[in-house]
Formats: C-alpha cells, structure tokens, sequence
C-alpha cells in the first residue's frame, strides 16, 4: 500500500534517509544494572549507540524512544505514522503482557515491525509467555540479549529496501 493510500508522509526524511523507530518499553532505562543474569549487561544507551551505527552503516535515519508510561508509548507510536517511518522495532517490556493501548496504536498505524525481547520470554514464569503483539507483528525475536536488537534492525533494513 503506498503512503498517499494509507494517509503516511514517505518513509524518508528531509535527507531522503527512511526512517525506522525503536521503542524501548517499561524499566529498559535500567538495563545494564537490572537483573544482569536476566537482561545482560548492556546499557539501554549501549543497545541505542550499537543500533545508531548499524543504521548510519545502511543510511538510514533510527528514532530511538524509551518510556516507562503507556500513554506515551502510544503517543510515540501514533506519532510514527505521521513522520513516514518504515518500520517500528519494539521492545514493549513489561506491557508485553498487558497492553491492549499499544497493540490498536500498532494495528491503526500499519507500521511492519517486529517484537524483541532480551529474555526468551517463554522459559520464563507463565504470566511472562503471553504476548499482546507476537500475533500482529511481521517476527519475534527473543532470548538472544541485545544481539536481537541488532539482528531485528538487520531485518527491518533488508524489509524496507
């Protein structure tokens, strides 16, 4: 479908880049310090840095976003629509399990992305193996630490290409 069909502004910034948004969901701004043994020891600002290269690499414009309230995740990712982005990578954290708000935002936008998690999400307790966004999204990746990110953004830029 292309933008003028669906109501979006071309995936391309003022520079002609595309644009891909990273949205970092609930308590990831302590990572590197929370649960090391669960969630590594990167640092959310590690994970953004590694991320920003990789895109720079392929000419390409991230957006990285990180919130701990639902409505601004939502408001974030509404906000992707009208900025052209090509692409959402999420790691909705703890909303993972809860958050209906986030799933319509992603369902009215029709943004393809792909849902990550560092944790392998279903070796973990039962409240944990449910996913309000596996079924919508275009993949999930989870259990592989930040490397999911990094491999998620290679998918997304092969995708958009």
């Amino acid at each position: 479908m292309n933008a003028k069909k669906t109501g979006q502004k071309s995936a391309r910034n003022a520079n002609g880049k595309q644009r891909i948004l990273v949205v970092h969901g609930p308590n990831l701004n302590l990572l590197g310090s929370r649960e090391p043994d669960i969630y590594g020891l990167d640092s959310l600002g590690d994970i953004n840095a590694s991320l920003a290269k990789q895109a720079k690499a392929a000419s390409i414009e991230l957006i990285s976003f990180q919130s701990n309230h639902e409505g601004d995740l939502v408001d974030r990712i509404q906000a992707a629509r009208n900025e052209g982005v090509a692409f959402i990578i999420l790691n909705p954290g703890g909303y993972t399990h809860t958050s209906v708000a986030m799933r319509d935002a992603l369902s009215a936008v029709a943004i393809p992305f792909v849902e990550v998690h560092l944790s392998n999400i279903h070796a973990r307790e039962p409240f944990r193996r449910h996913s309000h966004f596996s079924d919508i999204a275009v993949g999930v990746i989870c259990g592989l630490g930040s490397q999911g990110y990094r491999l998620a953004l290679d998918f997304a830029l092969n995708r958009i290409r």
